[in-house]
């Protein structure tokens, strides 16, 4: 086979492993995108940059001048204000650049230290905490999670048993028993957790814990543990889980027992507002024709999606984290320790990468006909594994994650997403793992400092 014939093979199977990855790994807000509809002028609108006027910060790396080229073609090609792109080589940080703006009103442009939300790039980060749980001793995949919390549903409601046997495992598969792209309803956004404040007569935004006991006196969908369905609702039960064996608040036990050993020092759970933008943190824009929404917190009428869509702080264990590309490339490193110590025992690796789901439960976005992992998508690629996990927030922002089996990662986070996201993921992965296939002679520098 000569070198074009082998090349064009190598990219035909990338694509496919990586348009099956980016289907297993998308978790979009669990509200249906709807028609594109004129929007208000209250809305941040996405403006177009031409690719000549997109600006870039951070170490120019000549090696790797391609990706700043696929850069500068997908933000003006997909309306995308701003973006990072790091990648690693081993342990080596060898790329990592920032591209357009922070802030258009205020032509404010992306640093490589700029935070983004990275939505269901979150999930890897619980599954780990989850596993480091694991280690300790402190739970098993095979704990039933509900009697562990103990938690107290709806006055009078009915009590599905099948609740009994959902265990730890059952959640890092996606397998407890919740469909949301069969019926539509997660309970993660609203209306479910508006409907779980107004039972509780507790204050709205719900918190994670009154979602949770809301869906207490909800019937599941299917038996635990029989096929997958992707559940932004399961991974909000893992963080209670988190927080009832280590006594600390999901978010600060993460930020101490994973982020900061991993060198991750970016991180925390984003707000829901544009008042509540962090120090650092990028201005997240609709795509054209998206409509504002009735905001989450009672009285305050419409708002953009994503500021007020949705409450960042209900999400925190499924899709809630804010940070750098490169800092979640220093969260992926560590986990079995290519770069820092450690994470996660030897053991627990392999349990995180060779997994099996049940089958899958139907088609859509987050869910593939087979797949494994506990967290993170696995596929066996390279003599190895390949970890992936893609994310985003409709009206807010998109996100991917790779570690490759021949020893390269990389991430890319923008802050926006384009209403046909399945077409942009189908684009930008496969084109992406393509050069990450086809670099022969990485650079020998180390950005991580």
């Amino acid at each position: 086979m000569d070198h074009a014939a082998r090349h064009r093979r190598a990219f035909s199977i990338d694509r496919r492993r990586a348009l099956h990855m980016s289907a297993v790994g998308v978790s979009l807000a669990g509200i249906p995108v709807r028609t594109a509809m004129a929007q208000t002028s209250a809305t941040p609108i996405a403006s177009p940059v031409p690719a000549g006027d997109v600006p870039v910060s951070g170490e120019a790396v000549p090696e790797l001048a391609d990706f700043d080229a696929l850069m500068f073609a997908t933000m003006p090609k997909w309306n995308l204000p701003g973006g990072q792109l790091a990648i690693a080589r081993d342990e080596r940080l060898v790329y990592n650049r920032a591209f357009g703006y922070a802030s258009v009103e205020d032509g404010e442009v992306v640093g490589t230290g700029s935070r983004f939300r990275i939505a269901s790039n979150t999930k890897p980060i619980t599954a780990v905490a989850i596993l480091k749980l694991i280690d300790a001793g402190e739970i098993a995949l095979d704990t039933p999670v509900f009697p562990l919390l103990a938690l107290e549903g709806p006055a009078n409601a009915p009590y599905d048993a099948r609740l009994d046997t959902i265990t730890v495992e059952h959640l890092l598969v996606h397998s407890g028993g919740w469909n949301s792209s069969a019926t539509g309803f997660d309970p993660q956004y609203p209306a479910g957790s508006v409907m779980a404040s107004h039972v509780f007569g507790a204050e709205s935004p719900a918190d994670p814990t009154t979602i949770i006991r809301y869906m207490l006196g909800q019937p599941l969908d299917f038996d635990p543990g029989t096929v997958s369905a992707y559940s932004n609702f399961g991974f909000n039960v893992l963080g209670r889980v988190i927080e009832h064996l280590s006594g600390q608040p999901y978010e600060q036990f993460t930020i101490d027992e994973v982020l900061v050993p991993a060198g991750a020092t970016s991180m925390a759970i984003g707000g829901t507002t544009l008042a509540e933008r962090m120090e650092g943190e990028v201005r997240y824009y609709s795509p054209p024709g998206l409509p504002t929404r009735e905001s989450v917190y009672p009285g305050e009428g419409f708002a953009p999606v994503g500021y007020g869509g949705y409450s960042m702080p209900g999400l925190d264990a499924h899709g809630g984290w804010i940070a750098s590309a490169a800092d979640t490339i220093r969260f992926a490193l560590a986990v079995d320790g290519k770069r820092s110590t450690a994470l996660l025992t030897p053991d627990a690796v392999t349990l995180m990468e060779t997994t099996p789901r049940p089958p899958s439960a139907a088609a859509g976005v987050g869910n593939a006909e087979t797949s494994l992992g506990l967290g993170w998508n696995s596929v066996a690629a390279d003599g190895g594994y390949e970890w992936t996990h893609s994310g985003a927030l409709e009206g807010s922002n998109c996100a991917w994650l790779v570690r490759r089996g021949d020893g390269t990662t990389a991430a890319f986070v923008f802050n926006s997403l384009p209403q046909d996201f399945g077409a942009f993921f189908g684009d930008v992965i496969p084109a992406m793992q393509e050069l990450l296939a086809g670099i022969t002679d990485w650079p020998e520098t180390d950005q991580f400092g």
